[in-house]
């Protein structure tokens, strides 16, 4: 079933975004129930083409498996977007209920994060296929456009949560990382096009506004993370479909990694020598820490899932939480790896990413068994009362 998570009690009558899926196949996926959580697939196939190819190994057959990938990756985005579209269209009562859905709306962060990370890979990646030129031109526009958006959620869903949706206390959700985890997004794949700039003023401007970035998004989470963590403590855990999503507490952290250490690397031909050595030192400074508190959160989050799946947890679109967070750890230990040598954070890396490709694999394989059987296209249905009260 394809869930959203709640981050308080619905309000009357009930907004079907947030209820789970019939099983009842249809002859003709439903565009009314396709919310801005399917980004998250797009994101996380595209992450898989971009982090193999950081990989600071050499596999055989990698670079053209991480090609397909990416190809994938740019179908299902036109796809997406396409589905979307129609869902404006066609079904604008339900996408107004969506964006004031504290359930639903943080999730207008994966569409910025969905565009860029395709962009990314098809620098990195496509370049093999459509060529240098149109693989830098495809990357701009996706800059920009998953930029803006990215900005735009960042502080319009916060605005939304304060005015409009007042969740209850004791209700935060790692799902409110979401907006404010695309601007670092925007930080890291910012450092991509660095080098393409010629020297001077727009090359340094465009590294300072990444570490912009970065810093606005870095310290966003750090409002947000504390709330999340007093969530599973006074509260207890998250609901059993709900439990993937402490995956997306890895996505600042690996993401904020990748970024500091992208950009070390571009550093030296945008600003001047003192600059350019402190931003290396920064990374490594920065990013091994960090790298070990998302290791910790990994540890107690796969610890929660397991709990989960022993409980009865079954498929839900949150399964996509599992591939672009630990993604971006993939990408951030890689660039650990290349700054300090260490090839315990290469072979971290590299684990990492066996992860990350199972993960997508199973997660990819239930949502086209759920889109060819139509459970997570068809109409949702009111849950059941509950009869008792349980943990």
């Amino acid at each position: 079933m394809a869930i959203f998570p709640q981050t308080r009690a619905p309000l009357q009558p009930f907004s079907d975004a947030a209820l789970p899926r019939t099983a009842v196949p249809t002859r003709l996926p439903s565009l009314r129930h396709i919310g801005p959580n399917w980004y998250a697939s797009v994101m996380g196939t595209a992450i898989v083409a971009s982090a193999g190819a950081a990989l600071p190994v050499d596999v055989p057959g990698l670079r053209a498996a991480c090609t397909l990938v990416w190809a994938l990756s740019a179908v299902l985005l036109l796809a997406v977007l396409a589905a979307r579209a129609g869902h404006w269209v066609h079904h604008r009562d339900q996408a107004r209920a969506h964006l004031l859905d504290p359930a639903v709306a943080p999730f207008y962060g994966c569409l910025s994060m969905a565009l860029m990370a395709v962009g990314g890979a098809t620098l990195t990646v496509g370049v093999d296929v459509v060529g240098a030129r149109a693989a830098l031109a495809v990357d701009v526009v996706l800059f920009v456009a998953g930029t803006v958006i990215g900005l735009v959620a960042a502080v319009v869903v916060p605005y939304l949560m304060v005015v409009r949706h007042r969740p209850a206390p004791g209700t935060a959700s790692p799902v409110w990382l979401l907006p404010l985890v695309a601007p670092m997004v925007s930080a890291s794949q910012g450092a991509l096009l660095v080098p393409h700039l010629g020297p001077g003023q727009g090359r340094e401007a465009l590294l300072l506004a990444c570490y912009a970035m970065f810093g606005l998004s870095l310290l966003a989470t750090l409002v947000v993370l504390p709330l999340v963590f007093s969530r599973l403590v006074h509260h207890g855990p998250l609901p059993l479909a709900l439990t993937p999503t402490l995956f997306l507490v890895l996505g600042p952290l690996g993401q904020s990694t990748t970024a500091v250490n992208q950009l070390a690397d571009v550093a030296p031909g945008a600003v001047a020598a003192p600059y350019a050595s402190a931003f290396g030192a920064f990374a490594v400074l920065y990013g091994v820490p960090v790298m070990g508190f998302a290791l910790l959160w990994l540890a107690l989050a796969a610890a929660m899932v397991v709990r989960a799946a022993r409980n009865g947890m079954g498929f839900a679109m949150t399964w996509w939480a599992f591939t672009f967070p630990v993604g971006t750890c993939v990408t951030g230990a890689a660039g650990l790896a290349r700054h300090t040598g260490l090839d315990a954070l290469t072979w971290l890396a590299v684990a990492l990413y066996v992860f990350l490709v199972v993960a997508w694999a199973a997660a990819g394989t239930r949502t086209v068994g759920g889109v060819v059987s139509g459970a997570l296209t068809a109409a949702p249905v009111p849950p059941r009362p509950a009869t008792a009260r349980t943990r």
